[in-house]
């Protein structure tokens, strides 16, 4: 390989190995080449081939046989009973009055056409059935991307809630050590206590973990997203403002979970249909051309070593073949009776998927309604947090105050920042639960480009 078809690749692996990635497109690479959606579409593409093969019922069938032998020409008389496994060859012949063992050529070729003209709505009721299976299947696709698209988004949006977390933990940190600065200037001044310098020095250690454990969330969560998108990536600074005020989504009985369901009942009536053809007589028309050689003559002398070698007597026939299975009908009522009763049981199931998408769609619009409602106080509480970890501040340096004051005040100021930053983004989990209850994700990808 030369240096140039290197530097080539080189240029087209690194953005690919180090891409930053929108929420939209983490999604967009999720549903492309996740694994479960690839073998849904090929599950769709297996029920279209079958299609194609219920279709070729309407074709002639015909079998051609090409045969040599060589056995005893010996036939006895009398009935034979049907074979369920073909045992006994067959025999054709007058029977001898001679058991001769010994053996004479035989050869047979031929070919039989077989053609159903008349099936009473039968076929055409079979490519029904396999069509709704295939609908079944690509609704299945739909319902693999909808939980493809939902755990990429639930993904994004939790590396970016760690990030928040994180820079609340290191601005935590920062202030931690700031005051332990303050605090060393006093203890070396004996203003301060020396034990107040240890504490010190344990309020900056737990920051630090807290920090630790931040950047711990942002590392597992990102992991998460690899599962999805397929390799590890860096998302894209956010750039969005804040969460929009409304969004739009479907019915819920939009959902492809529920499309699913209703194609499955599609499928079972399909499939139901096809046994109210099942007991009706099969009418074919057989034409047959054969031709036969023996080595053998009918008083049961040979007709010479070579005889029979090729085929010396020939035959055609045409003709209506006419069948009916008396005794299926108990079994095909049967089958009719527990297709009817799974076609109930999956319309059942089809009311509880759509109350189910019902309930989860009031309890995303609950989530929301009350994320918007914290993310109006939140604010309200960084800016009492701050005011008070900066009063208590001073009062500890006026000597007025404790060490405790302070550090209870700093804690209480990175919570409220970090539940600051988390309201804006439960606003987004809301929305994203509301969109996925609908099963379009479409309104809040386009939302939720900056993000």
């Amino acid at each position: 390989m030369n240096l140039l078809a290197r530097a080539a690749i080189g240029l087209l692996s690194v953005p690919f190995a180090h891409a930053q990635l929108t929420l939209p497109q983490a999604v967009e690479r999720a549903v492309a080449a996740y694994p479960s959606i690839t073998a849904a579409n090929e599950q769709t593409k297996v029920a279209a081939a079958q299609v194609n093969l219920a279709r070729t019922a309407y074709l002639p069938k015909a079998d051609a046989l090409a045969q040599a032998n060589i056995a005893t020409h010996n036939n006895v008389f009398g009935l034979l009973l049907p074979q369920p496994v073909a045992v006994i060859p067959s025999i054709s012949g007058p029977v001898l009055g001679s058991n001769s063992p010994s053996p004479v050529l035989g050869t047979a070729v031929g070919i039989l056409v077989n053609w159903e003209p008349f099936d009473f709505g039968r076929r055409r009721s079979e490519i029904s059935a396999a069509e709704s299976s295939k609908a079944k299947a690509a609704a299945d696709v739909g319902v693999v991307r909808l939980q493809v698209a939902a755990e990429t988004a639930a993904a994004f949006l939790t590396i970016r809630a760690a990030e928040e977390t994180e820079k609340a933990a290191a601005a935590a940190v920062a202030r931690a050590e700031s005051f332990q600065t303050v605090i060393n200037a006093l203890v070396n001044a004996e203003l301060r206590p020396g034990v107040e310098s240890s504490r010190s020095k344990a309020e900056v250690a737990s920051a630090k973990i807290q920090l630790i454990q931040s950047r711990q969330a942002i590392a597992l969560a990102k992991a998460a997203l690899a599962q999805w998108v397929g390799t590890d990536t860096e998302l894209a600074k956010s750039t969005a403002d804040g969460p929009p005020a409304t969004l739009t989504v479907a019915n819920p009985e939009s959902n492809p979970l529920a499309a699913a369901q209703r194609a499955a009942i599609e499928e079972i009536k399909a499939r139901s249909k096809t046994l109210d053809f099942a007991y009706k007589p099969k009418i074919n028309l057989e034409g047959a051309t054969y031709a036969r050689g023996t080595g053998v003559q009918p008083n049961g002398q040979g007709s010479g070593v070579f005889s029979g070698i090729g085929p010396n007597i020939h035959n055609w026939s045409l003709g209506v073949n006419v069948s009916f299975a008396i005794s299926d009908l108990p079994g095909i009522r049967a089958k009719r009776d527990a297709e009817s009763h799974r076609q109930l049981a999956d319309e059942a199931r089809y009311k509880q998927v759509v109350r189910e998408l019902d309930g989860r769609t009031a309890r995303a619009k609950a989530m929301l309604d009350g994320a918007r409602q914290i993310a109006d106080q939140t604010p309200i509480a960084v800016a009492a947090a701050r005011e008070a970890e900066s009063q208590a501040r001073a009062r500890y340096q006026a000597g007025l105050g404790t060490i405790t004051d302070v550090a209870d005040t700093q804690r209480r100021l990175t919570q409220a920042e970090i539940d600051h930053s988390l309201a804006k983004l439960n606003i987004w989990r809301g929305l994203l639960d509301l969109a996925i209850s609908s099963g379009d994700l479409a309104p809040f990808l386009k939302i939720a480009e900056g993000l």
